[in-house]
């Protein structure tokens, strides 16, 4: 494999994506995300009948395929509501729909209604079972392209070079209720249905590489621990409480997941800057037969970044709908996410096993200086659902949805998500035709011979749906060697005993939580740190905690002793020997710089800031693939720029960087009676809600600009000139140039020296 050849492809792939979504991104005003409609409201009722309106140019739905996979050429729109005039199911005109059939104006409504009892029985049967675990979640849809790296270790055709395949990519948190927060500490689902030409390939994983449990016969113990307590339904997805850290502080094997819970990685960014991972071991099937086991990674292109848990905590209340709402609006403003496909190669010998690391063990990874990670293709999201219900929420995802040249392994967690998530999609969709749905529909043709059920969309033909046959002439026919097949690999099954019971290499519960520890920078640990004393101080019984700090003392001295001085608890002394290890700098999410395509950015002024600064400044942040946010004193327009945000309606988790472009006297609404927030204190002459944005991002360690009056502002409310990742100058191009710059180190974490080394 020239790796070489793999890396020129990957560079000019990445540039070529980044181009065009900055190329879709111009000053016009247009560009800002987060128009609800394809067309402006008017104030007046629409009276005049038209047809429905098309979806807005960022949106797209599942691909008109039948339900047995032949295309169509219909446009996908030929699913959507069709008419200028409101209709029953059936097609029938309506003249009324305000009004039920009723004995008189004031009289019993008739039973013989049948509009009003089609529309509340519909009504009443919106609804479907929500995911048990991944119920809140995001979705878009995309294309992935191969790159012919991994052509040698598969057949698999949508990895091939320059074969290009629609996809349907579904983000989501763990434990939390479909209308639970976005940002809350969780483990975020990662999962991509590739529509093949051979067949669906589902990719299930997570942000995390490992997972708590090495069996899935333990899925439903720490699902119900990390659940809301089921006395009193709370806390909502949230894992600072006792039940959740008792089963983690007793069951060891879940240590190494749980810190990676409590680090950086548990309160994402963004979606777009999310890392994911296949969690488990896969094998790679080539043309010979050959088989090669492998790890995906997704590698965002945007880089892996984080919130900070003060600023997560407040999006839960300010936009609880923050990752979902980023993740849309940067579709629609052309700033497409991307990802590249990467997989470590091993060889798939009889141990499975990979420098002394057990790849069937679900709580292990294998650090990528000892596996390098190797770019096989290229992910974009570049269109919106039209419709959540029907793609985001009705997509049906299953690890046995492979194609040829991949297959799985003995893990044991992934042998019962193979049986488990069939089973859900059972009770969730009503029924066994779940792929049947226009989201989940195959590209490639079916005849599976499986019949009837609820929800059959099929229209079958013939009258021998059995193998052997001879009335339907046979058909369906096997495949056999020469065609494109998925063939189970014939792996030998050693004649052993029927036990209960996991290897001896899955005993070790600490050296890789020991070595992901130690792979994190100061700023990093300190944040564990904090996430641990947060967690643990939540909880009710010191028993817990107390346990807790126990594994903390098995994974490092200086974590659990500085989390013991939280807690008030003495730092108990280690019951295993540490593990030497050493450190994985790939680990570590502060270890470069990256794009900051899609990023927000807060421009403060008020109705004496320049015109053409103001323009200057916004078409410099549209052409760097950045989006530009108003926020003035009031609504409308400012020197010639339409308002995006006012003082009363903005905060600053909303920004990743805020310039101030004028310093705004206290607004006619900035009193605390109309709006807290004009209580902050401070501020003086300068809007107190300007201060307070000023103050949140100086302590989040954002980016903060300034020029011409907004110096004055900033010199309010920061008078220190040397303080980091502030900048002052003298115009907007010199104040966004230096931005720009910081933007790429995500955060300016440098201005709050850590304590820990």
């Amino acid at each position: 494999m020239d790796m070489s050849k793999a890396a020129s492809q990957t560079a000019d792939a990445l540039g070529k994506g980044l181009k065009e979504a900055k190329d879709a991104l111009t000053p016009d005003g247009e560009t800002i995300p987060g128009r609800p409609g394809s067309e402006p409201a008017t104030v007046e009722e629409p009276t005049e009948p038209r047809e429905p309106l098309p979806p807005k140019p960022d949106q797209r739905g599942a691909e008109t395929v039948t339900a047995t996979g032949a295309a169509t050429e219909a446009p996908d729109r030929a699913r959507a509501q069709q008419g200028a005039h409101l209709t029953t199911s059936t097609g029938t005109r309506l003249r009324d729909t305000d009004h039920s059939l009723k004995a008189g104006s004031r009289g019993p409504t008739l039973l013989q209604d049948h509009h009003l009892r089609e529309k509340i029985t519909h009504f009443d049967h919106e609804r479907i079972p929500e995911r048990v675990v991944h119920a809140r979640g995001a979705a878009a849809h995309g294309y992935f392209e191969g790159y012919g790296t991994a052509s040698e270790l598969t057949v698999a055709k949508f990895l091939q070079e320059g074969v290009r395949t629609p996809v349907f990519t579904r983000f989501s948190t763990v434990l939390g209720s479909r209308g639970s927060a976005d940002t809350v500490r969780d483990t975020r689902g990662f999962a991509t249905k590739f529509y093949t030409d051979e067949g669906t390939f589902d990719l299930v994983g997570n942000n995390m590489p490992v997972f708590f449990i090495q069996d899935g016969i333990k899925f439903p113990d720490v699902i119900h621990a990390g659940k809301p307590h089921p006395d009193r339904e709370i806390p909502q997805a949230q894992s600072a409480h006792d039940t959740f850290w008792d089963f983690v502080s007793l069951h060891t094997e879940g240590q190494h997941h749980a810190l990676w819970n409590m680090s950086d990685r548990g309160i994402p960014r963004s979606y777009r800057m999310m890392e994911g991972f296949g969690v488990h071991t896969f094998r790679l099937v080539d043309a010979e037969g050959g088989t090669t086991l492998v790890k995906f990674h997704w590698k965002p292109v945007l880089g892996v970044h984080s919130l900070d848990w003060e600023e997560a905590q407040f999006i839960n209340g300010v936009d609880p709908d923050f990752h979902r709402r980023d993740l849309y609006d940067a579709i629609e403003a052309g700033a497409y996410p991307q990802w590249e496909l990467g997989i470590q190669v091993f060889p798939d010998n009889e141990e499975q096993q990979f420098e002394g690391i057990d790849l069937l063990d679900p709580t292990k990874l294998v650090p990528e200086e000892l596996a390098p990670v190797q770019a096989i293709g290229r992910l974009t999201l570049d269109a919106n659902p039209k419709n959540f219900f029907a793609e985001v929420e009705q997509v049906a995802f299953h690890p046995g949805h492979l194609p040829p040249g991949i297959d799985v392994t003995n893990d044991p967690l992934l042998q019962a998500r193979l049986f488990s998530y069939i089973d859900t999609q059972l009770s969730r969709l009503g029924g066994p035709n779940f792929n049947q749905i226009p989201i989940n529909r195959p590209h490639a043709p079916v005849n599976d011979m499986l019949r009837d059920g609820f929800h059959q969309h099929a229209d079958h033909e013939g009258v021998a749906p059995y193998k052997p046959n001879s009335l339907d002439g046979g058909c369906p026919f096997m495949a056999g060697t020469m065609e494109a097949t998925f063939a189970d690999v014939p792996v030998r099954v050693s004649e052993s005993t029927k036990v209960r019971e996991n290897p001896a290499s899955f005993d070790d519960h600490f050296s890789q939580a020991r070595l992901f520890w130690l792979s994190m920078s100061p700023v990093e640990k300190e944040h564990i740190i904090r996430a641990y004393t947060f967690e643990l101080g939540k909880c009710y019984e010191d028993a817990i905690k107390q346990r807790q700090l126990q594994c903390l003392a098995n994974i490092d001295p200086v974590l659990c002793q500085e989390v013991a001085t939280g807690l008030g608890l003495p730092a108990p002394e280690p019951t295993e020997p540490l593990a030497d290890v050493a450190p994985s700098p790939a680990l570590s999410q502060l270890n470069g710089t990256w794009p900051a395509d899609g990023r927000m950015i807060g421009i403060v002024v008020d109705d004496t800031v320049d015109a053409g600064e103001l323009q200057s400044m916004r078409a410099a942040v549209f052409g760097a693939g950045m989006v530009p946010l108003v926020v003035a004193p009031h609504g409308g327009e400012v020197a010639g720029s339409t308002v995006q945000r006012t003082f009363a309606t903005a905060r600053s988790v909303e920004f990743d960087a805020l310039v101030l472009a004028a310093a705004p006297v206290p607004a006619p609404d900035a009193v605390p009676a109309r709006d807290a927030k004009a209580g902050a204190p401070g501020g003086g002459a300068l809007d107190p809600r300007v201060s307070l944005m000023i103050d949140e991002c100086w302590r989040h360690a954002k980016a903060i600009g300034a020029w011409g009056a907004g110096v004055a502002a900033l010199g309010e409310a920061d008078p220190s000139a040397a303080t980091p990742g502030v900048v002052r100058g003298d115009g907007p191009d010199e104040v966004f140039a230096e931005l720009q710059t910081l933007l790429g180190q995500h955060r300016v974490w440098d201005r709050f020296p850590p304590s820990v080394a």
